[in-house]
């Protein structure tokens, strides 16, 4: 075997113990395997409640700032925010529309992040 002269330095010296170990953190991982898709369907899950609850609260946001309603980006996001807000539509049926129209797409919006958060948590714990 070869010793380690000046030319043949050795890189990559075995691992001689201590306080951090480098490959504990791939052990890790595959020790937790099974936990690593649980998260990742919880990111995935939080994630799209995130983004529903985020078109719902856009579109209120450009209502109340009267935004052009002939823009193409402002009939999309009104077309999400109708299509997720779908089921809910007109639970409020206030005179002044302003307060109508939040509160028809802020309910949806609630109801999408604590669903959407609590099933990421219940996921995680699986």
């Amino acid at each position: 075997m070869a010793e380690n002269g000046p030319y043949h330095h050795n890189a990559n010296p075995p691992y001689q113990g201590g306080t951090s170990a480098p490959y504990e953190t791939n052990r890790r991982r595959a020790d937790n395997s099974r936990g690593l898709g649980a998260e990742r369907t919880a990111l995935i899950i939080h994630t799209v409640a995130d983004i529903a609850a985020g078109f719902l609260c856009l579109w209120i946001l450009l209502y109340m700032l009267d935004a052009n309603q002939a823009n193409v980006f402002v009939d999309f996001v009104h077309g999400m925010a109708d299509w997720l807000a779908g089921w809910s539509q007109d639970i409020f049926t206030m005179e002044p529309e302003g307060i109508r129209v939040f509160f028809n797409y802020a309910l949806p919006a609630l109801i999408y992040l604590a669903v959407g958060h609590g099933a990421a948590a219940w996921v995680r714990r699986l």
